[in-house]
């Protein structure tokens, strides 16, 4: 990138794609950055293991910007990739041939500074509960909730990635969440 580019705000995606088409590896590498933690969630809500989804991540990106040259524009980059994320994802699962579930002792721990030691007990435990809940849901259900909750995508951008309809990736947001409420309840 240019040295005037870091006094203005950053590049859209739009502009890095741009870039990225006429062969700037820098903007591909930002736009990387930018998306990177998106598409890992969608693939570990997809496959429920972190190691099968860094596989599947970077298997994304690599196709994505092989394929960046086919790139229209008619959806958001971030929709485009999130289906790309989620389509290598599923092609994980057919590798692997069944669907791993993620263990409770790889689950993230909590930022609990200046917690005492009870409290952040309770929060971990909460946590996990949430997790477990939310690895219960079906495929779609899950993609939608965390695709919304995670990324606050559009029912259009979760319909697009979970190969649906938009009204098909609502009714799975709200079946997920209804879902996820009875499995909450005390």
């Amino acid at each position: 990138m240019m040295a005037e580019d870091l006094r203005t705000e950053p590049p859209s995606d739009e502009k890095l794609v741009q870039r990225a088409k006429a062969g700037d590896s820098c903007a591909m590498d930002v736009l990387a950055d930018r998306h990177h933690a998106a598409v890992f969630r969608t693939c570990v809500a997809i496959l429920g293991e972190e190691d099968l989804a860094a596989d599947a991540s970077q298997d994304c990106f690599i196709k994505a910007f092989r394929a960046l040259g086919r790139f229209r524009g008619d959806s958001a980059f971030r929709t485009w990739l999130l289906a790309i994320a989620g389509n290598e994802a599923r092609e994980q699962l057919r590798k692997v041939g069944r669907r791993k579930e993620r263990g409770l002792e790889n689950v993230d721990t909590i930022s609990a500074s200046g917690h005492d030691p009870s409290t952040e007990v309770t929060l971990r435990s909460e946590a996990d509960r949430v997790r477990a809940a939310v690895a219960e849901l079906p495929q779609k259900q899950r993609l939608s909730v965390r695709l919304r909750i995670d990324d606050g995508l559009s029912f259009r951008e979760i319909g697009e990635i979970i190969d649906s309809s938009e009204g098909s990736a609502r009714v799975n947001y709200h079946h997920g969440i209804r879902r996820l409420r009875e499995l909450l309840e005390p």
